[in-house]
Protein backbone atom coordinates (compact mmCIF):
# COMPACT_ATOMS: atom_id res chain seq x y z
CA UNK A 1 0.00 0.00 0.00
CA UNK A 2 1.48 3.20 -1.30
CA UNK A 3 1.78 6.03 1.24
CA UNK A 4 1.29 9.78 0.45
CA UNK A 5 4.60 11.86 -0.57
CA UNK A 6 4.85 13.83 2.55
CA UNK A 7 5.22 10.46 4.34
CA UNK A 8 7.12 8.58 1.91
CA UNK A 9 10.17 6.68 3.36
CA UNK A 10 12.60 8.94 1.30
CA UNK A 11 11.69 12.23 2.60
CA UNK A 12 12.75 11.24 6.15
CA UNK A 13 16.61 10.08 5.63
CA UNK A 14 19.03 11.68 8.27
CA UNK A 15 21.50 13.72 6.84
CA UNK A 16 25.38 12.96 8.12
CA UNK A 17 26.03 13.81 11.04
CA UNK A 18 22.47 13.47 12.47
CA UNK A 19 22.59 12.88 16.60
CA UNK A 20 20.69 9.85 16.93
CA UNK A 21 20.43 11.04 20.30
CA UNK A 22 17.33 13.06 19.42
CA UNK A 23 15.35 9.95 18.90
CA UNK A 24 14.61 8.77 21.92
CA UNK A 25 13.13 11.51 23.39
CA UNK A 26 10.72 11.39 20.48
CA UNK A 27 9.88 7.67 21.14
CA UNK A 28 9.55 8.47 24.71
CA UNK A 29 6.86 11.03 23.66
CA UNK A 30 4.86 8.64 21.65
CA UNK A 31 4.86 6.21 23.68
CA UNK A 32 3.56 8.54 26.59
CA UNK A 33 1.05 9.19 24.27
CA UNK A 34 -0.84 6.00 23.94
CA UNK A 35 -0.01 4.96 27.39
CA UNK A 36 -2.95 6.08 28.09
CA UNK A 37 -4.90 3.18 27.56
CA UNK A 38 -3.07 1.98 30.78
CA UNK A 39 -5.63 5.30 32.60
CA UNK A 40 -8.62 3.13 32.16
CA UNK A 41 -9.24 1.92 35.83
CA UNK A 42 -9.18 5.79 36.81
CA UNK A 43 -12.75 5.89 34.50
CA UNK A 44 -13.70 2.55 34.57
CA UNK A 45 -16.80 2.62 37.44
CA UNK A 46 -18.30 6.07 36.21
CA UNK A 47 -18.37 3.90 32.72
CA UNK A 48 -20.24 0.92 34.39
CA UNK A 49 -22.36 3.47 36.23
CA UNK A 50 -23.09 5.56 33.04
CA UNK A 51 -23.54 2.23 31.01
CA UNK A 52 -25.75 0.42 33.97
CA UNK A 53 -22.91 -2.48 33.54
CA UNK A 54 -21.02 -4.67 34.99
CA UNK A 55 -17.04 -4.01 36.24
CA UNK A 56 -16.38 -7.21 33.60
CA UNK A 57 -18.65 -6.20 30.74
CA UNK A 58 -16.26 -2.08 31.15
CA UNK A 59 -13.24 -4.27 31.77
CA UNK A 60 -13.50 -6.03 27.90
CA UNK A 61 -12.96 -2.77 26.16
CA UNK A 62 -9.21 -2.85 27.65
CA UNK A 63 -8.97 -6.38 26.73
CA UNK A 64 -9.63 -5.45 23.33
CA UNK A 65 -7.47 -2.64 23.10
CA UNK A 66 -4.65 -4.74 24.19
CA UNK A 67 -5.34 -7.60 22.03
CA UNK A 68 -5.58 -5.74 19.46
CA UNK A 69 -2.45 -4.10 19.95
CA UNK A 70 -0.96 -7.57 20.01
CA UNK A 71 -2.42 -8.37 16.90
CA UNK A 72 -1.95 -4.97 14.90
CA UNK A 73 1.63 -4.86 15.96
CA UNK A 74 2.27 -8.31 14.14
CA UNK A 75 0.18 -8.06 10.87
CA UNK A 76 1.36 -4.35 9.98
CA UNK A 77 5.30 -4.55 11.50
CA UNK A 78 6.30 -5.40 7.95
CA UNK A 79 4.53 -2.72 6.91
CA UNK A 80 6.20 -0.21 9.39
CA UNK A 81 9.36 -1.63 8.41
CA UNK A 82 8.61 -0.66 4.56
CA UNK A 83 6.93 2.36 5.11
CA UNK A 84 9.11 4.11 7.74
CA UNK A 85 8.30 5.49 11.20
CA UNK A 86 6.52 8.52 9.99
CA UNK A 87 3.86 7.20 7.77
CA UNK A 88 3.40 4.48 10.83
CA UNK A 89 3.15 7.11 13.48
CA UNK A 90 0.48 9.16 11.07
CA UNK A 91 -1.71 6.12 10.47
CA UNK A 92 -1.17 5.05 14.17
CA UNK A 93 -2.39 8.80 15.74
CA UNK A 94 -5.39 8.30 12.83
CA UNK A 95 -6.50 5.29 14.20
CA UNK A 96 -6.44 6.17 18.04
CA UNK A 97 -8.35 9.30 17.78
CA UNK A 98 -10.48 7.32 15.78
CA UNK A 99 -10.77 5.07 18.03
CA UNK A 100 -11.51 7.96 20.86
CA UNK A 101 -14.00 9.73 18.66
CA UNK A 102 -15.93 6.43 18.03
CA UNK A 103 -15.48 5.60 21.49
CA UNK A 104 -16.91 9.09 22.76
CA UNK A 105 -20.01 8.69 20.47
CA UNK A 106 -20.63 4.71 22.06
CA UNK A 107 -20.74 6.35 25.00
CA UNK A 108 -22.63 9.34 24.12
CA UNK A 109 -25.43 7.29 22.75
CA UNK A 110 -25.10 4.70 25.19
CA UNK A 111 -23.73 1.99 23.05
CA UNK A 112 -21.17 -0.47 24.47
CA UNK A 113 -20.59 -1.76 21.44
CA UNK A 114 -19.18 0.91 19.51
CA UNK A 115 -16.94 1.49 22.75
CA UNK A 116 -15.63 -1.80 22.17
CA UNK A 117 -15.37 -0.68 18.49
CA UNK A 118 -13.81 2.78 19.14
CA UNK A 119 -12.06 2.43 21.95
CA UNK A 120 -11.28 -1.28 21.58
CA UNK A 121 -11.22 -2.51 18.53
CA UNK A 122 -9.73 0.96 16.33
CA UNK A 123 -8.26 2.36 19.28
CA UNK A 124 -6.31 -0.77 19.84
CA UNK A 125 -4.88 -0.76 16.14
CA UNK A 126 -3.47 2.34 16.77
CA UNK A 127 -1.72 1.35 19.79
CA UNK A 128 0.06 -1.46 17.94
CA UNK A 129 0.92 0.66 15.61
CA UNK A 130 2.38 3.49 17.83
CA UNK A 131 3.94 0.73 19.86
CA UNK A 132 6.26 -0.73 17.40
CA UNK A 133 7.21 2.02 15.14
CA UNK A 134 9.31 3.90 17.94
CA UNK A 135 10.64 0.16 19.06
CA UNK A 136 11.91 -0.86 15.78
CA UNK A 137 13.08 2.68 14.90
CA UNK A 138 15.12 2.67 18.37
CA UNK A 139 16.60 -0.46 17.48
CA UNK A 140 17.81 0.56 13.87
CA UNK A 141 19.48 3.55 14.90
CA UNK A 142 20.85 1.94 18.64
CA UNK A 143 22.66 -1.35 17.50
CA UNK A 144 25.48 -1.25 20.01
CA UNK A 145 22.47 -0.59 22.52
CA UNK A 146 19.32 -2.06 21.55
CA UNK A 147 18.13 -2.58 25.57
CA UNK A 148 18.82 0.80 27.03
CA UNK A 149 17.02 2.51 23.59
CA UNK A 150 13.87 0.41 23.48
CA UNK A 151 13.60 0.15 27.27
CA UNK A 152 13.77 4.08 26.89
CA UNK A 153 10.67 4.64 24.55
CA UNK A 154 8.86 1.00 26.28
CA UNK A 155 8.81 2.88 29.65
CA UNK A 156 6.94 5.75 28.32
CA UNK A 157 3.84 3.48 27.62
CA UNK A 158 4.18 2.66 31.65
CA UNK A 159 4.29 6.66 32.55
CA UNK A 160 1.79 7.41 30.19
CA UNK A 161 -0.84 6.50 32.71
CA UNK A 162 0.98 8.99 35.29
CA UNK A 163 0.00 11.54 33.06
CA UNK A 164 -3.29 10.31 32.11
CA UNK A 165 -4.72 9.10 35.34
CA UNK A 166 -5.06 12.77 36.71
CA UNK A 167 -5.96 14.39 33.92
CA UNK A 168 -8.85 11.48 33.24
CA UNK A 169 -10.12 12.43 36.08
Amino acid sequence: MAVPGFLARERIIAKPGFNRWLIPPAALAVHLCIGQAYATSVYKAALVAHFDSTLTAIGITFSIAIVMLGLSAAVFGTWVDKNGPRAAMFTSACFWVTGFLVGSLGIYTEQLWLLYLGYGVIGGIGLGIGYISPVSTLIKWFPDRPGLATGMAIMGFGGGALIASPLSR
